[in-house]
Formats: C-alpha cells, structure tokens, sequence
C-alpha cells in the first residue's frame, strides 16, 4: 500500500513519519547543519532545531511558507539558525558549497496536507482540478491525461503506478477524452474505476495506482530522487549523514541501490540515471543493513506510516562518484 492510498483513505493528518528514528540516524547537534531537503509541515525540521542544530530547508511547494513563518520568527530571525528555500532538493548544490554540511535528509512522496486540499488535484478521493504539481509550474495532470498518446499514458500508469491494468484504463481514458477533456480528479476516477469493473469489495481504491504514476509523472519524482541523492553526496562533509523515508517501492529501490552502490555492497544503478563508476572506493558507510520500519506505536497513531522505511548512511572520506 502506498503513502498516497494510506493518506486518502486514513484521513490521517500530517504527521511527520518515523521522526524520532530520523532524527537518531542524523545524530545533530549544536554547530551542526543539517539539510531538510523536504520541508513540508517543518516536522522534521523543528526537531533537528531541538537538537540544537541548524537547519536549511528546501521545498518547491509555495504553500509551505505558512509552516516556515513562525520557525523563521523563532529560530530564523533570531539566531540565524532556520531558512526556507523555495526551490527542489535537486538543487542543493546550486546554494550550497562541497562538503558544507552535517547531514541530510529527505521525506518523500506527497504530503498528507496536500493530499488535503482538494484544489492541488492530488486526491482521488476529493473533487478538484485535476492538477498535481508540486510546485507552480510544468505540465498538469490533466495535461497528460488529455494529450498523452495511448502508448505513453499506458507506459506512465504501468511504470510509475505499477497499475498492472495500465493498457485498459490508458484505453478508457482515451476514449472518453475523444468525448470531452478531463479537467477533475473525481471525474478521472470514476473512468479509473469503470475500466477496472468497480470496486468489487476491494479494500484500495481502483483509482490508487493510477494517481501514483501521473504524481510521479508530472513532478518527475523518481529523477528528482536520483538527482537530489546525488546531490547529498556533494554536499555531505565526511561523517555526515544521509536519512531517507521513503513510500513505495519505485523510491525505496532507487535508495537502497543508491546507497549499497555507494558502500561497496552490490552493482545498484537504475533505470532513471545514468551508470556510474565501477570500483571508486565506497562514498557512503550504512549505518544498517537494513530498512527501519515503524514500530506498532507509531502505526497505532499514525497509518500513514503503514509503508514507510527509513534508509540511513554516513558519509565516508572518499571522493564523490563521479558520472561514467
């Protein structure tokens, strides 16, 4: 089950996902900078401020300027030790100089927040226009939807969505585009789940897959992760530390590659990015071998954690990788 069927289904507020884990994994403290790379609600962020450390944040959604207001006051203006910058976790290094921090991390997918306003158009559950960004700019989904040949909008669903029923719904939606354009998320849906026979007692909704690879799609979030890993590496000082909470399975394969890769352990590489060097000494040391899951406390309190796994890795003295 993803983050996105897990939110919209729990209506679970948002809550920062394995925040106390995360936070042991970075290890801050005083004269420590610490990159949030996915600002959000500033969970993580408040708690790595506690700890005494800094914190550069990094989102693309313009929406999160109200959660950073009142840090900024607190710990921004006052003590120099909070800023917001309004751009993706891609392009740390764009702000940042090598080896310039003390740890980083990333809480990926879509926000339960976001999932929660209805005019972002992320929501199969909630009627909005069928958008899905991120940020403020690019293609929407209902641009994808309604311009997409049936091959690519099929190949978007399978891959992303890993929706085994892509060619059928692709079909559907093509079909009834030729009638009138897709412009709401509800009216998407409900193809989604006529091409799919119902909902037949199913406990995820029809539509769960589908929404995935079109978010996915249209924010370019698995590029977006291979980049924005990579740019961790850059910045990392040596003994920094990298905490990656992950949702799905796309994502927490690219991580776990990413960082066995890194730390000598297996050839990782991905479909997304290009190979890189064989045999450079390992970059990162992993600080488990494997994923952290929520414990039954944090599942009782929060089902949005139901699919997360948290990824950790220090920074070694090694050079960063470089592309082949």
């Amino acid at each position: 089950m993803t983050d996105l069927d897990t939110a919209q289904e729990a209506g679970a507020p948002h809550v920062s996902v394995l925040l106390d884990e995360v936070v042991a994994a970075l290890a801050s403290g005083p004269g420590d900078v610490v990159v949030d790379g996915t600002f959000g609600a500033g969970g993580y962020t408040r708690a790595i401020l506690a700890t005494g450390a800094s914190v550069i944040a990094f989102d693309r959604d313009p929406s999160v300027a109200r959660f950073a207001a009142p840090i900024s006051a607190s710990f921004g203006a006052t003590d120099g030790r909070f800023r917001l910058i309004q751009d993706r976790f891609s392009q740390i290094t764009a702000y940042l100089e090598d080896a310039s921090v003390d740890g980083v991390t990333l809480d990926l997918g879509v926000s339960s927040m976001q999932l929660d306003e209805a005019e972002r158009g992320f929501s199969f559950m909630r009627d909005g226009p069928l958008d899905m960004r991120m940020g403020a700019d690019g293609p929407t989904a209902a641009d994808l939807v309604n311009e997409l040949d049936q091959v690519e909008l099929a190949r978007i669903l399978y891959v992303y969505g890993e929706e085994h029923a892509s060619r059928r719904i692709a079909s559907f939606i093509v079909k009834r585009r030729a009638e009138r354009p897709f412009t709401r998320t509800l009216d998407l849906a409900a193809v989604i789940e006529r091409a799919l026979g119902g909902r037949k007692g199913a406990k995820v909704h029809p539509a769960t897959r589908s929404f995935q690879g079109l978010r996915i799609a249209v924010n370019a979030e698995l590029e977006e992760l291979e980049a924005g890993l990579v740019a961790a590496e850059r910045v990392l000082k040596p003994g920094g530390r990298l905490a990656v909470v992950t949702f799905h399975s796309l994502e927490d394969r690219i991580v776990k590659n990413f960082l066995a890769e890194r730390a000598g352990r297996t050839p990782g590489g991905s479909r997304h990015a290009p190979p890189i060097e064989a045999g450079a000494p390992p970059s990162f040391q992993l600080i488990s071998s494997k994923a952290i899951a929520p414990g039954e406390v944090e599942l009782a309190v929060n089902p949005r954690a139901r699919s997360s796994k948290l990824r950790a890795a220090v920074r070694t003295t090694a050079p960063v990788w470089s592309a082949a």
